[in-house]
C-alpha cells in the first residue's frame, strides 16, 4: 500500500513538473482577441498606458525594457510583400522610427527573415540602435492583415541583451495575427 501511494505521489510530481518546463516558461499570454492578435511576454512585466501604441508592456525594475504592438493602416488589399522584402520593410521602419522620434538616430538593420505561421506570413527583423541614452537591441515581427500592418516590437538595452536574448526571441516568436 505504501508503494503505490509513493508511486502515485511520484507521477503526481513528475506530471507537475513536467508542466512547468516549457518552450514559453518565464513567460504570461496576453490576448487582444478585439483586435485579433496575441503575444507572450515576460513574466513580471506590467502594462503601462501609452499614446503612441496599442499596448506596451515593460519591466518593474528595468523599465526601458519593453514589448510593445502598434498597428498602422494600409490600402486595402496591400500584403507584407507588396510593401516590399523583409530587408526593404526592415530600412522603411528603421527609417519611421527616426521621424517619430524627430531626430537622426543611429539604426542599424542586422537581420531581416521571413517566417511562415499558420499560413501567414511575417517579417523578423533585428536592430541595434544607437540612443542618446546608449545602445539598444530590438526586435520586430511584421505582418499585414485585414489591411493593417501590426509591428510587434522587444527592446533592451545592449548591456542585458545577452541576459534577455531568449525571452525576447521567444515573445517575438510567439506573436500571431488572426
Amino acid at each position: 500500500m505504501l508503494k503505490r501511494i509513493a508511486a502515485l505521489l511520484l507521477v503526481v510530481v513528475a506530471l507537475s513538473l513536467q508542466g512547468c518546463i516549457t518552450a514559453g516558461s518565464g513567460l504570461k499570454s496576453y490576448v487582444d482577441s478585439s483586435k485579433g492578435y496575441q503575444f507572450l511576454y515576460p513574466t513580471g512585466w506590467l502594462e503601462v498606458a501609452t499614446n503612441s501604441a496599442d499596448v506596451v508592456f515593460h519591466d518593474i525594475v528595468n523599465d526601458t525594457e519593453n514589448v510593445s504592438v502598434v498597428i498602422s493602416d494600409v490600402p486595402a488589399g496591400q500584403t507584407l510583400q507588396d510593401l516590399g522584402d523583409p530587408t526593404e520593410v526592415g530600412y522603411k521602419l528603421s527609417k519611421s522610427i527616426n521621424t517619430i522620434a524627430g531626430d537622426d538616430r543611429d539604426i542599424q538593420l542586422i537581420s531581416a527573415q521571413e517566417i511562415q505561421s499558420n499560413d501567414e506570413t511575417y517579417y523578423i527583423l533585428e536592430y541595434l540602435a544607437d540612443l542618446p541614452s546608449g545602445l539598444r537591441h530590438n526586435l520586430a515581427s511584421v505582418i499585414v492583415r485585414r489591411n493593417q500592418l501590426f509591428t510587434f516590437n522587444a527592446s533592451t538595452d545592449e548591456s542585458r541583451w545577452e541576459k534577455m536574448k531568449t525571452l525576447l526571441k521567444q515573445s517575438v516568436a510567439s506573436f500571431s495575427v488572426y
